[in-house]
């Protein structure tokens, strides 16, 4: 907070001088921007009338012109023109000019977001408007305050993570605790009972680690999971004694000093999905006759392209992880009984290319039975709720337990995927590639 004051302290002295410097050419700016009348500006419109009239000069007025290039929009109403300006990802500051009077002033985002409503309603600083608290999205989980990690949210929260891993030797008992809990339909992977404590822990994974270094590496684990049982130790750590090696590695790495890259790569090497659903209710889904269809397009072919790549993807993880488990992946869509010349009347249709992939179509539900034709997207909205019930009911018909990790796609699908992942207790993210890490982090952070 007090960078941020002297930054914005810093910014409104820079205009201060600037406009006593030279008060009469940037009246004359600032005057272009009011003459526009009511409305909003973005930043190539500001630069526009800058080059225009500081054409011939540019160079004395260069720190204002770096202002305008940081400015993302101006809000303009007369006699005040207010700029959102963004000096580096993830900072933003708010200032606000009086033409009149040559005042500038900064504002917090609240003030700034209070100005630019009465755009559209001059009544918003009224009391009685909309809000939508965000907050308890936000509540315990970290946020970046540092322009570096600015898209790079996977090291973020590796980082954090390890952070408080490395607190204290307790820290490191809910990894502990996950690793124990961890299994699949009753089935114990990772550890077993046998370990009880951090010490215990350690002690297997040397005595392991001494172990593998005395045979093949190519060693399959099926030969030694006997004698890793009597330690504490389940499947799922490798196939063969290389990669159970560098997976035990990895763990005792973290457990001596935790740092964010072994922990990502130990993440990546847990056995965690094995039960993949995607929603994509709206339009016509189907493998063919489909294209062309209303609300229908590319999110067929993106998807049905995205499961063959994920279910190989996954089929390769559980071999490396040393299980015999089998994957599934449902695409959840609607079911329309008047098909219209598609299979999108057909309940369960398995995917093409692949082998442990089906399309699971369920119907939109009334109070006076089953809607039978294609509606729109836009009008599909009154019946997710209902369609959710029925989804999650035919989910754990179909899969025999619940998913691992719900992935929407559009807005209705993510509305569905959202009050699934709420109703059964799952992770819902939206790409692929960091659905392991996730996943670790919701269930020990």
């Amino acid at each position: 907070m007090a960078a941020k004051l002297t930054r914005l302290h810093s910014l409104r002295e820079r205009l201060g001088a600037t406009f006593s410097s030279h008060p009469n050419e940037l009246i004359a700016l600032f005057s272009r921007y009011v003459h526009q009348g009511k409305g909003m500006l973005q930043r190539h419109q500001l630069l526009a009338e800058f080059d225009e009239l500081f054409e011939s000069d540019k160079e004395k007025y260069a720190p204002f012109e770096d202002i305008l290039r940081a400015a993302q929009e101006a809000i303009v109403l007369p006699p005040w023109v207010a700029l959102a300006i963004r000096p580096r990802p993830g900072v933003w500051d708010y200032i606000r000019v009086n033409v009149s009077e040559l005042a500038v002033e900064e504002l917090t985002v609240s003030e700034y977001l209070a100005f630019k409503e009465q755009l559209v309603d001059e009544h918003a600083s009224s009391k009685f408007v909309l809000e939508l608290d965000f907050e308890p999205f936000n509540a315990s989980f970290p946020r970046p305050s540092m322009s570096k990690s600015i898209g790079n949210g996977v090291q973020f929260l590796n980082r954090h993570l390890s952070s408080k891993l490395f607190q204290d030797k307790e820290s490191l008992y809910p990894l502990l605790n996950f690793l124990k809990a961890h299994n699949y339909k009753g089935t114990t992977m990772m550890l077993n009972d046998r370990i009880q404590s951090l010490r215990g822990l350690q002690s297997a994974l040397r005595k392991a680690e001494e172990y593998l270094v005395s045979i093949p590496e190519d060693t399959p684990s099926s030969e030694f999971n006997h004698r890793f049982q009597e330690l504490g130790l389940e499947k799922g750590w490798g196939d063969t004694a290389k990669r159970v090696h560098d997976t035990i590695h990895l763990l005792l790495d973290l457990l001596e000093a935790p740092d964010p890259a072994s922990l990502e790569k130990f993440l990546g090497t847990i056995p965690m999905m094995f039960n993949v659903v995607i929603l994509s209710p709206h339009g016509y889904f189907a493998q063919s006759n489909v294209l062309g269809y209303p609300d229908t397009g590319g999110q067929v072919v993106y998807i049905l392209d995205q499961v063959r790549a994920l279910e190989n993807e996954m089929l390769l993880r559980i071999k490396q992880q040393g299980l015999d488990i089998t994957p599934k992946i449902l695409i959840v869509t609607r079911l329309l009984p008047d098909a219209v010349g598609t299979t999108c009347g057909q309940r369960l249709e398995k995917v093409i290319g692949t082998e442990h992939t089906d399309i699971l179509r369920v119907p939109f539900r009334t109070e006076n039975g089953i809607l039978r034709k294609w509606i729109s997207r836009f009008d599909v909205w009154p019946y997710l709720e209902t369609y959710t019930e029925d989804v999650a009911n035919e989910l754990m018909r179909e899969m025999q337990t619940k998913p691992d990790l719900i992935i929407g796609n559009y807005s209705d699908g993510n509305l569905v995927a959202t009050l699934l992942a709420h109703k059964l207790g799952v992770t819902q993210v939206g790409r692929f590639c960091c659905t392991v890490y996730i996943s670790l982090v919701f269930l020990i952070s």
